[in-house]
């Protein structure tokens, strides 16, 4: 019998007050396609946050989709985008990225992250017009390992990418979570300044679903609805997404969500280090990747979810395990309590 799920942060529905607000607003006529009050209400917030009046915003209902959008409205037929191997649209996107015809060029990378020294490399193209044309680099935060970019990472990247020509993409579905790790030193509005268009993920945030697409590139924002529209990704009843962005915007609700979900992750964390057991990456978001005994993980799954991320060597593997905004401490400590028991047998 699994006791609770540690398999990802999405798994539950949505904060209470985003179905209160749904419930509440449900016959009250809104216009359509993100013109209705609380879209409007949901982009000034984060126009307001972000302290750009001018930045366009765009909700959307899912990463996958974001993700297609963004680099399809971007990409020329030969351009291509740089990503870490680990990197979402290179392992978990079914190829729909190169479906649009574009090419994911892959840099690997230990920690998920991407560097300039790690790009440099995929930028020395030759013979020229023989080979795609690098111009996207796109980075997750927090990152595929959980890992998350620090201010000088981010700044030197930046950098790097405005010298070279190059747009700066970040995929946020796990940004509200970077945002309050506790070795985070990035604020929104740093995000928004350091990067070209980024989003604030709400599927794993707390809503039922969508995410909020943020361009402050001038050069990015012309006929970014052209391609909305096409691919099937602007909803007649984009008040579905807007309400519940403009909940999870209030009182900076959504940050809230994602610290509680980080400090029970920090929780299982530091009982891991208490136990002499490492970790595949080092983390302090809400995905942790312990490695244990494979018999203390065939005991574990027995009882609670998770995914066996990759084997380390014969008698040990690293698993992910991912808390939330809804995650019950009192299952936390039925985890943790049932890994030091399961711990004094080996």
């Amino acid at each position: 019998m699994i006791i609770h799920s540690f398999t990802n942060d999405y798994s539950e529905g949505c904060h209470p007050s985003i179905l209160q607000a749904l419930t509440e607003s449900n016959l009250i006529q809104q216009s359509g396609y993100g013109d209705d009050a609380y879209t409007l209400s949901a982009i000034r917030s984060i126009r307001n946050k972000i302290g750009d009046d001018n930045a366009e915003v765009h909700l959307i209902s899912g990463g996958t989709l974001t993700n297609l959008l963004v680099l399809a409205s971007i990409l020329k037929p030969f351009e291509s985008v740089i990503a870490a191997q680990t990197g979402h649209i290179s392992t978990h996107e079914t190829g729909a990225i190169e479906a649009t015809g574009h090419k994911i060029e892959e840099v690997f990378t230990s920690d998920g992250k991407l560097t300039p020294e790690l790009i440099k490399p995929v930028l020395n193209k030759f013979p020229e017009y023989h080979t795609v044309k690098p111009r996207v680099v796109y980075i997750s935060n927090s990152t595929e390992i959980g890992t998350i970019y620090n201010k000088k990472e981010l700044t030197d990247l930046s950098e790097f990418c405005k010298e070279n020509d190059l747009i700066l993409f970040m995929d946020g579905a796990r940004l509200p979570s970077a945002l309050t790790a506790a070795s985070n030193d990035l604020t929104l509005a740093d995000v928004a300044h350091l990067t070209d268009v980024f989003y604030i993920g709400g599927t794993k945030s707390g809503a039922l679903l969508g995410e909020a697409v943020v361009i402050t590139n001038d050069t990015l924002k012309k006929d970014f609805k052209y391609h909305q529209k096409q691919r099937g990704a602007m909803m007649a009843k984009g008040r579905a997404i807007g309400i519940q962005f403009d909940q999870l915007l209030k009182d900076d609700l959504i940050f809230k969500l994602a610290a509680h979900a980080n400090t029970l992750a920090t929780k299982i964390r530091n009982t891991v280090e208490e136990l002499g057991y490492s970790f595949l990456t080092e983390s302090d978001s809400n995905q942790i990747f312990p490695i244990l005994p494979n018999k203390v993980i065939d005991k574990l799954i027995l009882k609670y979810g998770f995914y066996i991320w990759e084997p380390v060597d014969a008698d040990n593997s690293a698993i992910r395990m991912v808390t939330s905004w809804a995650t019950p401490e009192d299952k936390v400590n039925l985890f943790i309590n049932d890994l030091k028991e399961i711990s004094k047998l080996w």
